[in-house]
């Protein structure tokens, strides 16, 4: 195959500009005395005109090349001249520059490997500070929170250490006590340990503000108790403890809608007993507490977040279709989380709703323990003539609040319970499970049935 006319072109050129200076620079055998500088410049006048030449011929015009750094090549070999020491100089530069970058290159491998290369402090640590992990933190943002407060002195020092620990991984949302100034294997061994999370506190549903009283003289904390231990730590020897004490008047006196109680629910909870105005507020569930917060900050925590449940069951919006007020479906709710198993929520709302429309009394023990604090068990001849806007076996109305924290489970029943006309129920089961009669004469049946069988 022929070869491309513009590369023709340009070999000619490169032939006819550069042979000539090359080889009469070629002809000397030795440079006789002082004729070296002579020829050297006669070698490169030659190859200016060589440059001029290719510049001149149409190809190189028209591509716009720029000449090769050297003439052509002799069958003499290259020839030393005074252009190029530059070349060598940036050859020279070139290597020097290669080098250092393997070094560099050396130096990080060397660190990523062996570990060092960042600031660590040594030992266990000194002084109390308290972390928050926030939901959805990598390992790399818990070690920048952790070099942020002081405990690690960079982020590399806990992530060189928690490179090959499962139990990091594992760390769960919330706060955790630990040391200033912690190695990086200290700070990871620390936040893993057992005891290292505080503030972290638990509400089952069910459960109201105050402690009940179980028969066999055992008590069952309630929501104060649960958070008045949740916010106990001792940092630098100080204890953080808030007491039921101050819970109990911050909820008495703070404006509801201020620590975080919606509007529509305040509305209802302030015509409340004052020391009862917080009960139902508090939703079942797993909160986190700042060990250091005051009571008022404490409330507000969880009352927000219980808020945002409420909005997510649907309230206070849903409660339209019942034709009854949001607070007065939590109020239901709570009877139905202490009344019954969840299997029967939907049921037990439903009697709530025929006794309400008939005008008839709840009759429901679990009204009556509420104010004595007890657990949900049977009432006597006695505690049902007790008067009092609780009593339900006196009044045809809901109580003025809610008796316990409801279950997402629980409002829904509230908000949706099934038809049926249905007037009364009784625990039939072992296993809780109710029977349910539309007349009396069917209740009793199942009464005598479940005492026979000794479930009631």
């Amino acid at each position: 195959m022929g070869r491309n006319p513009a590369m023709r072109y340009e070999e000619e050129a490169r032939h006819d500009a550069g042979l000539e200076a090359d080889d009469r620079y070629d002809e000397r055998a030795d440079f006789p005395d002082g004729e070296e500088e002579r020829y050297a410049d006669e070698y490169d006048e030659h190859y200016d005109e060589y440059e001029d030449a290719y510049d001149d011929h149409p190809v190189g015009a028209l591509l716009g090349d720029e000449p090769p750094d050297d003439p052509p090549r002799s069958r003499r070999g290259r020839r030393p001249t005074r252009r190029s020491w530059p070349r060598r100089l940036g050859g020279w530069v070139l290597a020097v520059a290669l080098i250092g970058a393997l070094a560099g290159g050396a130096w990080y491998g060397a660190k990523e490997l062996l570990g060092f290369g960042y600031e660590d402090f040594e030992g266990a640590g000194k002084g109390d500070v308290v972390v928050q992990v926030v939901n959805g933190d990598s390992t790399a943002a818990i070690a920048e929170r952790l070099a942020k407060a002081g405990v690690v002195a960079s982020s590399d020092a806990f992530l060189e250490a928690a490179e090959n620990n499962e139990a990091i991984r594992a760390i769960q949302p919330g706060y955790y006590q630990l040391k200033k100034q912690m190695s990086g294997a200290a700070a990871v061994k620390a936040i893993v340990a057992d005891g290292a999370r505080v503030g972290h506190v638990q509400i089952r549903s069910g459960t109201q503000l105050d402690d009940l009283k179980h028969p066999n003289g055992k008590k069952i904390p309630g929501i104060y108790t649960l958070l008045s231990r949740a916010t106990c730590a001792k940092i630098d020897g100080k204890s953080t403890c808030v007491s039921t004490k101050e819970l109990r008047k911050a909820a008495e006196t703070v404006n509801l809608t201020e620590i975080g109680v919606p509007s529509w629910l305040a509305e209802g909870a302030e015509k409340a007993p004052k020391e009862r105005r917080l009960e139902g507020m508090v939703l079942p569930g797993v909160y986190d507490v700042k060990p250091g917060w005051s009571a008022e900050e404490v409330l507000k925590e969880v009352l927000s977040s219980s808020a945002a449940q409420f909005e997510a069951a649907g309230l206070p919006d849903a409660a339209k279709a019942t034709k009854r007020k949001p607070y007065e479906i939590v109020v239901i709710a709570s009877i139905v989380e202490r009344e019954a198993v969840t299997h029967d929520f939907g049921k037990v709302s439903r009697v709530i709703y025929n006794r309400l429309d008939e005008n008839m009394r709840l009759e429901m023990d679990s009204t009556i323990n509420y104010v004595l604090d007890r657990p949900h068990i049977r009432t006597s001849p006695e505690d049902r003539a007790r008067p009092g806007p609780y009593n339900s076996y006196r009044n045809t109305t809901l109580p003025p609040t809610p008796i316990s924290s409801p279950s997402p489970e629980a409002i829904t029943a509230a908000l949706k319970p099934p038809q049926g006309s249905w007037l009364y129920f009784v625990k039939c089961e072992k296993n809780g499970l109710s029977c349910f009669a539309s007349d009396f004469d069917q209740h009793e049946k199942h009464v005598k049935d479940a005492k026979k069988r000794g479930v009631w």
